[in-house]
């Protein structure tokens, strides 16, 4: 099987009030489903991963700055362009309802379990 690159989407400010130490948490959440993605043959994608160096080199000063809003949301749907599949965690995130969606329009798969993506190992 080929390995599918997998993007985790999940919240990363939802219900932060863009607390630093609760963005981490989130993104502590994201990272825990990196291992099985991983151990079960795939590629894990997170795109904070992606968008929070980007941010950075642009001499923002976090996800406050104004151009948080073009970096973002938009690292997640380019990177849709090359993830096979989407893993949806649970929680409210309006960024990953629309990777979800924009998943959908592609007919991209998307999961709701780590224990769904095909060739999962436990």
């Amino acid at each position: 099987m080929k390995p599918l690159m997998i993007l985790i989407a999940g919240p990363y400010r939802s219900g932060t009030g863009d607390d630093p130490t609760l963005m981490a948490q989130n993104l502590s959440r994201l990272e825990e489903a990196a291992w099985p993605v991983f151990r079960s043959g795939h590629i894990p994608m997170i795109g904070e991963w992606v968008a929070l160096p980007v941010l950075s080199s642009a001499g923002a000063d976090g996800v406050n700055d104004p151009l948080a809003e073009r970096v973002m949301y938009p690292t997640a749907h380019r990177l849709l362009q090359h993830c096979d599949a989407v893993l949806r965690l649970p929680g409210e995130s309006t960024g990953a309802d629309q990777d979800v969606a924009i998943a959908r329009e592609r007919g991209i798969p998307v999961y709701h379990r780590v224990q769904d993506i095909p060739g999962y190992v436990t």
